[in-house]
């Protein structure tokens, strides 16, 4: 619980970042740590809540309270052990997690809640340089063939736990690098790729092989292979269909889903040789974001480090209010306004805005937005609807849009169709998270998890996917399972 009176006598101390100006010259992250010192007494914060509702909001089951504690007694090595029971890569949700622990801290009350997210890549991050994170290789082998299908954090989590288990795992990748959109979906300066690297190393020593440029559904990989050469499948591919904005002008050149525009400089930061991606500049360009979630921002980022004639985000939605009302939404994560890293780099932010068509020159070329605002009211029946204001038509200036719109699905066309695999109401792969059917598809031996299964998600809710998932195959496969739930 940390010191009983840490709460009262220490101020809350975030991890602080570089200067503007400084990080818009690079992609390398740009966070500054704080010293272990520092780190063990924002642990020294974590309260005796008697309930911690830092679990509530925790999808991962992060043991939180007990993780702090350890960090302020400085055993810094048997937190790390407390923190891996729980979750496979607390790199990536120390980096990318938008904490809704936080959110659901008691201390959040009075908007002061423990750095639950610091602490937790504090710990990591101290495991790597001390060398306390090495290969977990399991003792036994079982002969069973576990094939799964996607690299991001569900599927790497899954075939972790697996590999574990005893189990040889193979882990497809139909782009060139492991990692699914922690690899060229979110930027080097928010996620340095080596941070992936060092994680597929122990994994390749625990066992996993990794196939990369294997497309499964497509000549090269056809599905069937998948059900002839393995004992269980995980399909943790992700939800890829992009959401489309079917207006006049969509055809224009400059007009681009947010992901192609995201992979394609990632790759020429990471330099990819011969990657087919062609780079899609900002350069001097009037760049306008469509949505408002993290995909925008990490395009406003982008868009800012290429050296943009200007950034607008526009919203559909309602600007949140600044600060939400707590006796409504604690513990549950708040509707509030949040301003991210890319978003304080420079960028305008609109709300009530809607996209009516996009306006191209003589060449073909996107060269505005004609747009109107939008306002939203409750019908007789509670739902809201969305209307426009009478004359609010007006233009927007820009050569380059980016579609952060969000994801409505998988994929359906290849694998998935050759399979038959069931799809629920929102076209994702059907399956439950409960009871003997957990994680199970429509096809014996076949399992989903992550957002194939639960749709875009985050990255907290696919880790806590792929390790449950491994343990349904675990049980299918061998009848028992000792591995954490």
């Amino acid at each position: 619980m940390g010191k009983p009176t840490g709460f009262k006598e220490i101020e809350r101390q975030d991890r602080t970042y570089a200067p503007v100006a400084d990080r818009l010259t690079h992609y390398n992250e740009f966070a500054i740590p704080l010293t272990d010192e520092q780190v063990s007494m924002q642990g020294a914060r974590c309260m005796d809540c008697g309930i911690p509702f830092c679990h509530q909001g925790c999808p991962v089951d992060n043991l939180i309270p007990d993780w702090n504690d350890l960090v302020y007694q400085k055993d810094w090595r048997a937190a790390i052990e407390v923190l891996h029971s729980t979750n496979n890569f607390p790199e990536f949700t120390g980096r990318i997690c938008p904490a809704p622990c936080e959110a659901a801290c008691t201390l959040n009350i009075d908007d002061a809640p423990v750095t639950i997210k610091n602490i937790e890549l504090s710990i990591v991050e101290k495991a790597w340089a001390e060398g306390w994170i090495q290969p977990q290789i399991a003792p036994h082998k079982t002969g069973k063939r576990v094939a799964v299908v996607g690299s991001g954090p569900a599927g790497m989590a899954a075939a972790q736990q697996l590999a574990r288990a005893g189990h040889s795992v193979s882990v497809y990748e139909k782009q060139d690098g492991v990692g699914g959109l922690l690899r060229y979906g979110i930027p080097d300066f928010k996620l340095s790729k080596q941070v992936i690297k060092r994680r597929m190393g122990q994994m390749k020593a625990e066992g996993v092989k990794f196939h990369v440029n294997t497309h499964i559904g497509s000549e090269g990989f056809p599905t069937q292979r998948l059900i002839d050469d393995f004992d269980a499948v995980v399909l943790a591919g992700g939800a890829e269909k992009p959401r489309d904005l079917p207006i006049p002008g969509r055809e224009l050149g400059g007009v681009h889903f947010a992901m192609d525009f995201l992979r394609a400089n990632s790759k020429v930061v990471q330099d990819v040789p011969d990657s087919g991606e062609k780079l899609i500049s900002a350069t001097g360009k009037n760049v306008v974001v469509i949505g408002g979630g993290d995909t925008g921002s990490d395009c406003i980022g982008t868009s800012n480090r290429h050296g943009a004639a200007s950034v607008t985000q526009i919203e559909i939605l309602d600007r949140p209010p600044e600060k939400e009302d707590k006796g409504l939404t604690w513990p549950d994560w708040p509707n509030k306004l949040r301003t991210s890293t890319s978003q304080e780099e420079g960028c305008e932010r609109m709300w009530n805005v809607t996209t009516k068509e996009f306006l191209g020159d003589d060449d073909g070329n996107l060269r505005a937005l004609k747009c109107a605002l939008v306002r939203w009211d409750k019908d007789d029946q509670g739902r809201w609807k969305m209307s426009e204001v009478e004359g609010s038509e007006f233009e927007l200036k820009a050569e380059l849009v980016t579609l952060a719109m969000g994801f409505v699905h998988p994929v359906h066309e290849g694998m998935l169709a050759d399979l038959g695999v069931a799809l629920d109401g929102r076209g994702n792969v059907q399956g439950s998270t409960e009871g003997s059917d957990a994680y199970k598809t429509s096809i014996d031996g076949v399992f989903g998890a992550g957002d194939m299964r639960r749709g875009q998600s985050l990255v907290v809710w696919a880790i806590r996917e792929g390790r449950q998932c491994a343990r349904a195959v675990d049980e299918y496969l061998m009848g028992m399972t000792s591995l954490p739930r």
